[in-house]
């Protein structure tokens, strides 16, 4: 489960499109977040206004329905509302003198004690929020009133309604709203998703002209990319030219030392034949003999070297089967007289992520010295594996003793004494594998000799 969650964690961090479609989601969230208090207080400054006019209307029936004779309130005994004359009702209405003492409440206030006293100070009319000895919150509306009906007054004419209502409103109202929250969260979660792959469809075709570029299919990157690309594709633009234009330089510099070289060593090996001719000098002879082989097969192996190096932005990939045969081909005619059979284990479409150069060092010399040192069976595996390719070549010769396995691995080192040569066959193999960051293993066959296995 712990490396699940590794991969999973690393396929996220690696990935730019999920790290902005995650840091987009988190700032929609935050977004949803703050916006949640503005609606719901502007919900509640609705509501409270909508109280308020609703108060506001019912203390004006009261006011049209008031009357004075001679100073004194008169208030009919039925009201044009009906939720006045109902016991129990809801709507509460009271009627107070400048003093605050009460002079008449509606039939739906009789069992109703709210502690508020209304002050008459020339305020006009406000909504208040009170208790009653119950703890239940009303919503008070309080208007004065100067003139009633042509005449002099100063009354206090106050409607009240329980907040329970209005509670029960907000409470419905915030849970459509959370609901209605999270579906725009979705839906703009969606919108984001898709306007990041529409907007990534740009770096799609960037990517797929470098992995033209890597194939070999493709030389340079075109310009048809968004203008923030164009630096970063005419960066690599240079870098591949760079790189071609080295890589042909190289291959120049070689040719120009390999032929330059060529001319010396023809003329030291005639020389060493000439004092070959006399017997006094045979032995400095075959001395001098030795060290220009020697000096050839060093050249030429620093050649090799040189030359197989990994490109730095083209991957190759090379068919295995096609480069065993003409390998195959070429090393039966060498050692015809011992009819190696070749057992080849792989699939026939398997390609190797190599230079064709760099394969054919690399197979050539394994295979070479496994048809060198065979009894008569020669075995080549390969496979691809959790990324990585893996190639194997094998015989049923002598092997290699386990003491000496690290020693043959090192530049120059020899075991096999019977045949000419610096020992720089595996060094070139180890060097090839090196540069495409592998590794190089040397373990016991089971048909009994030695196992050169490769992991790229």
């Amino acid at each position: 489960m712990k490396a699940g969650f590794r991969r999973l964690r690393e396929h996220w961090v690696s990935s730019l499109r999920l790290r902005l479609m995650l840091g987009s989601a988190v700032l929609a969230v935050l977004f949803m977040l703050a916006l949640l208090p503005a609606l719901r207080s502007a919900f509640l400054i609705a509501l409270e206004q909508s109280v308020e006019k609703r108060l506001a209307a019912d203390a004006g029936a009261l006011i049209s329905a008031a009357r004075t004779d001679e100073g004194k309130l008169r208030m009919p005994e039925k009201l044009p509302d009906e939720e006045f004359n109902i016991p129990d009702a809801e709507l509460l209405g009271f009627i107070y003198d400048r003093d605050g003492n009460l002079l008449w409440q509606s039939r739906s206030a009789r069992d109703i004690s709210v502690s508020y006293l209304p002050r008459y100070d020339g305020r006009g009319d406000q909504l208040l929020r009170v208790r009653d000895r119950q703890g239940v919150e009303f919503y008070v509306y309080d208007v004065e009133i100067k003139l009633l009906r042509g005449e002099s007054a100063a009354f206090s004419i106050v409607t009240m309604q329980p907040a329970s209502d209005t509670r029960a409103l907000y409470h419905d109202f915030m849970t459509q709203l959370y609901l209605w929250l999270a579906g725009a969260l979705l839906v703009l979660l969606g919108l984001l998703w898709f306007g990041l792959t529409w907007g990534f469809r740009s770096l799609r075709g960037l990517r797929e002209e470098l992995d033209e570029v890597e194939a070999g299919t493709r030389d340079r990157l075109s310009d048809d990319h968004p203008r923030e690309l164009l630096r970063l594709t005419g960066s690599l633009n240079r870098l591949l030219d760079s790189e071609r234009q080295q890589r042909e330089r190289y291959r120049h510099s070689l040719d120009d030392l390999a032929h330059s070289l060529k001319t010396p060593l023809s003329v030291l090996q005639g020389a060493a034949e000439v004092i070959a001719a006399k017997p006094e000098n045979r032995e400095q002879s075959h001395i001098l003999q030795g060290q220009i082989e020697r000096m050839s097969q060093q050249i030429g192996y620093q050649l090799q070297r040189a030359s197989l190096r990994k490109s730095g932005l083209v991957r190759h990939r090379v068919p295995l089967a096609r480069v065993v045969d003409n390998l195959c081909e070429a090393l039966d005619k060498v050692y015809r007289d011992k009819q190696v059979a070749v057992l080849r284990q792989f699939d026939p479409w398997l390609e190797i992520p190599m230079e064709r150069a760099a394969l054919l060092e690399l197979l050539g010399n394994l295979l070479e010295n496994a048809y060198r040192l065979c009894l008569g069976q020669v075995r080549l595996s390969a496979r691809i594996e959790d990324g990585a390719c893996h190639l194997c070549v094998e015989d049923d010769g002598p092997g290699v003793p386990v003491d000496q396995r690290e020693r043959i691995l090192r530049r120059g080192e020899r075991l096999d004494a019977q045949h000419p040569g610096q020992g720089i066959g595996t060094a070139v193999v180890k060097d090839i594998i090196e540069s495409y960051e592998g590794e190089l293993f040397l373990e016991e066959s089971e048909l009994g000799g030695a196992a050169f296995r490769v992991r790229l």
